[in-house]
């Protein structure tokens, strides 16, 4: 198996983007990151997009950004695994290029999500659960997401403050970040006041719906040290697992096993462990996420995620900063294009290229994204090579 670097990034700014469609969202960042990478072609695509077909009536989305990018005849693969569809893109491309199968992969994540009312997004999106057991009887995300939160403040003492202290933090980050959905700072006091969603879950936990794509290209470390022009970003680590896509079949609420399984494999891989992680970007699709992604990735002990925001121990300058990009919840989840996003994030840090919100230093980042709750995990870690 061949090491695999990433040598081009594409992002873009999220939000409510209605004058692009999602073969313009496709193409804007694929070619950002094929210009980023100087390259003027690729041997495969990888798409990630969970429902393009609901959300855009569009199915077919290789085939729809093979074109849009003028690359006709280039294989795309389209990969779905709900709101970790960009992330298992990413690893379905990093494993192509470690195979020999392919020297240049472009992956794209990318959604198009409000061209539909609210309440028909929040349906689509209820997809992603047990639809038998889940979605039939009403549950939606954030009920489910509510769930473990609330299990979680039961057993270990957790506040809503806690809570929304991942929220603030998140947003204060989002204010350096020029991409972000969301710039404003918030309050504590603002999170707590704002509508509720589902106890203990309220309008400022929650990730918006956003409209996004975001676009990486990777081929093989040797290739990408022959031709460098700036530091070398590896892929040391990428791994993904799978759990009970039921909440109701988990048997601790409060545990999200796929990412602890994604996340031993993925150090393991590496030849690394959390201490060695510089900066992470988890994800927040609801503030309760981070939290537990915290834990199951050994940056935390268990029960004791909820104090690293309000500590500022994840904060920018703090011990581990977590979602310097704003995170899901202020930066945007355009669900497909998140897993992407996120390694996009992470090169840009480890380049030095991330302006105001710069991590000092950064060596090692890590990646988690997740479909469902906990119904599908990826994690990736990525080194800069000096």
């Amino acid at each position: 198996m061949r090491e695999v670097a990433v040598i081009g990034v594409g992002l873009q700014r999220f939000g409510e983007l209605w004058e692009m469609s999602l073969r313009d969202l496709c193409a804007d960042v694929g070619r950002r990151a094929m210009e980023d990478a100087a390259v003027e072609t690729v041997d495969s695509i990888v798409v990630g997009c969970m429902s393009s077909g609901l959300f855009a009536e569009q199915e077919h989305v290789g085939s729809l950004v093979a074109d849009a990018l003028g690359l006709t005849g280039v294989p795309a693969t389209r990969v779905e695994a709900a709101c970790a569809s960009g992330g298992l893109a990413f690893r379905s491309g990093v494993a192509e290029v470690a195979s020999g199968m392919s020297d240049v992969v472009l992956v794209i994540g990318a959604e198009k999500m409000t061209d539909v009312p609210g309440d028909r997004a929040t349906a689509i999106l209820a997809t992603a659960a047990d639809q038998e057991h889940e979605a039939f009887h009403g549950v939606t995300f954030a009920g489910l997401a509510a769930m473990v939160a609330r299990a979680y403040m039961e057993r270990y003492g957790a506040t809503p403050e806690d809570l929304a202290a991942v929220a603030v933090k998140n947003h204060r980050h989002a204010a350096l970040n020029p991409l972000a959905q969301f710039r404003n700072p918030i309050t504590v006091e603002a999170v707590l006041e704002s509508p509720l969603v589902a106890d203990p879950l309220r309008v400022l936990d929650c990730a918006p719906l956003s409209d996004g794509a975001a676009a990486v290209v990777l081929c093989p470390l040797d290739m990408a040290r022959s031709r460098a022009r700036r530091p070398v970003v590896r892929v040391a680590g990428v791994a993904a697992a799978t759990d009970r896509l039921a909440l109701y079949r988990h048997p601790d609420v409060t545990r999200l096993p796929a990412i602890e399984v994604a996340g031993r494999r993925a150090f393991a891989m590496a030849k690394m462990t959390p201490a060695d992680v510089d900066l992470a970007e988890l994800h927040d699709a609801f503030t309760i996420m981070e939290i537990c992604a915290l834990e199951e990735l050994g940056f935390a002990d268990r029960g004791k995620g909820a104090e690293a925001a309000r500590s500022g121990s994840t904060a920018l300058g703090g011990e581990l900063p977590v979602n310097v990009s704003g995170g899901l919840k202020a930066k945007g989840h355009p669900v497909g294009a998140t897993g992407v996003s996120q390694v996009g994030e992470l090169v840009l840090q480890l380049r030095g290229e991330a302006g105001e919100r710069q991590v000092g230093g950064a060596r090692v980042g890590l990646s988690e994204n997740i479909g469902g709750i906990g119904g599908t995990a990826v994690v990736a870690i990525l080194e800069r090579l000096e």
